[in-house]
């Protein structure tokens, strides 16, 4: 079965589901809610390899869920995330194992393709709509590049709700990721037998890891289908670990993944003899990076910011009070969010209508930047904002710069994005960094290997320790 093939099948297998025709229920295969390129190809792959195949005694059927409550597959999900459908396409068209399998990368095209394969959250919750299902579900989930509930059981650990779906109640039978261990997953005796439950912080990929497991457990073979495969994994590696470059993020979990996925796609290149097409991974990579990197352009402000966003609530051992922090990551640099924005003043502005909506209800909003700047220097920038009065919050925040600082190599900002706007430079300087009733600071961040993995564990810690 092509890797399509499987895609269109388990939408459908996800319909039987929720009309009752089906004889065992499916495991859902879900990311994170930031819902980016390693954890949607995380998803995809995972359910590839173990659909039918796990649990080992039981096998079940695996669907892939994209963690988007808020865009259905489609036009709106290509527009969201054009990386994982420029990743798709030099995936599964060069060639295309079955005519019908053939799409364009545009938006018409891919957007009607992947209305047709893939599923969202918001798409899950159509489903239910769609079918007059009312009665709340229980379903089973295995979790990939993240290992704790948005909105967790109070009674059963491991059991929750995804942001978007109050009606169906996750129960988590297995979980391969990457980021710090939440203590929010069962134990393994609690799951059927044989299932993951594998939490290793540092590989760059959440891929990395379940090609590895994957592997491991032989559920990885040898058919031609399986170069699609590894092309599409091989996508999420690159792009998570700057084509094995990003210091301080490249591990040897994550070289072995390139180097077996490579080698699928070559030996499947020599086995197609009659086939003109030449493998280049450095131009596939480029292609990726190109569509991330301009990922942002047909955004609104308030979908710059949700595009790539997670958010924690701690709970400060001194006071009792609660902070929310919401972290959002862009791909491109501040002054370039600022003029998108209209402005400073304008930045600020949306900023306040993104974290006291009623769905973030923020006390601290993150914006880390990464991106390319002047002599082909990867950097990083980060921006912290108090966005109400909560002297906990604000505790928490000179506590995180305090001890942080140094180990992030917070230095003053000034622009690294290598265009000539004096005046936006100054009033974001100036803007960002005023004194206020409130906090807020925009650094330069110099530790380059500091992304949101371990900029979010530092400042939810400070929070807590208070």
């Amino acid at each position: 079965m092509t890797l399509l093939q499987f895609l269109r099948q388990a939408r459908q297998i996800h319909l039987k589901f929720l009309s009752g025709a089906l004889p065992d229920p499916p495991i859902y295969v879900i990311g994170n809610p930031s819902a980016d390129l390693d954890s949607i190809v995380s998803a995809i792959i995972y359910s590839y390899c173990a659909n039918n195949r796990l649990p080992v005694k039981t096998p079940r059927p695996h669907i892939p869920l994209l963690n988007l409550p808020n865009f259905p597959a489609g036009t709106e999900l290509y527009r969201l995330r054009p990386e994982f459908s420029a990743a798709l396409w030099s995936s599964t068209n060069f060639p295309a194992l079955k005519s019908e399998e053939q799409f364009e990368n545009t938006l018409q095209s891919a957007g009607d393709f992947l209305r047709e394969h893939v599923m969202t959250v918001a798409d899950f919750a159509q489903s239910l709509e769609d079918q007059h299902v009312w009665k709340q579900i229980l379903a089973d989930a295995t979790l990939v590049d993240w290992n704790a509930f948005p909105r967790p059981s109070k009674t059963d650990k491991g059991t929750g709700f995804l942001t978007g779906l109050p009606g169906v109640s996750f129960r988590t039978v297995g979980c391969v990721d990457h980021h710090i261990d939440e203590n929010a997953m069962p134990n393994t005796d609690e799951l059927p037998k044989g299932q993951p439950m594998i939490i290793q912080p540092g590989p760059g990929s959440c891929v990395s890891l379940i090609i590895r497991e994957l592997q491991q457990r032989k559920l990885w073979d040898s058919s031609p289908e399986m170069a699609q495969v590894a092309k599409l994994a091989l996508s999420a590696v690159l792009i998570d670990t700057s084509n094995l470059t990003a210091e301080g993020k490249v591990t040897d979990v994550d070289r072995m993944a390139v180097e077996f996925l490579q080698s699928q796609i070559e030996a499947e290149s020599k086995a197609a003899a009659n086939s003109k097409d030449h493998w280049d991974l450095e131009a596939f990579y480029k292609s990726i990076l190109y569509a991330k990197q301009n990922s942002l352009d047909l955004l609104t402000m308030g979908e710059v910011l949700d595009r790539d966003y997670k958010d924690w609530t701690e709970t400060s051992q001194s006071s009792g009070k609660t902070v929310r922090m919401g972290f959002c990551s862009a791909v491109k640099p501040m002054r370039w969010i600022v003029r998108k924005a209209g402005g400073p003043d304008k930045f600020l502005d949306d900023l306040r209508s993104f974290a006291t909506s009623a769905e973030k209800d923020l006390d601290v909003l993150v914006v880390m930047t990464a991106f390319t700047g002047t002599k082909n220097k990867f950097c990083r920038e980060l921006f912290v904002s108090v966005m109400r009065d909560n002297d906990s919050a604000v505790k928490g925040v000179k506590r995180f710069v305090e001890h942080c600082s140094d180990h992030l190599g917070l230095i003053e900002w000034s622009p690294l994005d290598g265009e000539d706007i004096p005046e936006l430079a100054g009033d974001c300087l100036s803007t960002l960094n005023e004194e206020s009733s409130l906090w807020r600071k925009l650094w330069v961040q110099t530790n380059a290997a500091g992304s949101r993995k371990h900029v979010a564990p530092l400042l939810r810690a400070a929070v807590a320790k208070l």
